[in-house]
Formats: C-alpha cells, structure tokens, sequence
C-alpha cells in the first residue's frame, strides 16, 4: 500500500501558497495583495517558509495519511 498523504498535502500546498497566484505576503504596495501574478523575493522566501510550516505540521505533527489500495 502506498502513503500519498505527503504528496498530495505538498501539492495543494504547493498551488495555494504559490506567491502572486492567490495572494501575495508581503505585497509590492500593500501588505497582502490578492491575484497579482507578480513576485519579489521577499514573497518568495515568505511563502518558502510558511510551506514549510505548514507540510511539517501536517505531516510530521498531525501525520496525515492517504493509503490507496
């Protein structure tokens, strides 16, 4: 049985915190700018380390699993 808990967390993860796609932290005028399609690299290393918090919580805290048969 395989586990496709940790790639399918990372992947919704992955779409959601994509900077400039839904929002943006920190924005080039405001704080948080929705929809975008602009990056910095400072939205880049914000997201990079909210991703991280986030896939650790879930898989390594929580330990979410997916098994298919």
């Amino acid at each position: 049985m395989a586990d496709w808990g940790p790639v399918v967390i990372a992947v919704v993860l992955f779409v959601l915190l994509s900077p400039g796609l839904l929002f943006q932290l920190p924005g080039r005028g405001r704080v948080v700018e929705f929809g975008n399609m602009q990056t910095s690299g400072l939205s880049i290393l914000v997201h990079t380390v909210i991703f991280f918090g986030l896939i650790t919580i879930f898989l390594i805290a929580i330990g979410v699993h997916i098994y298919a048969a």
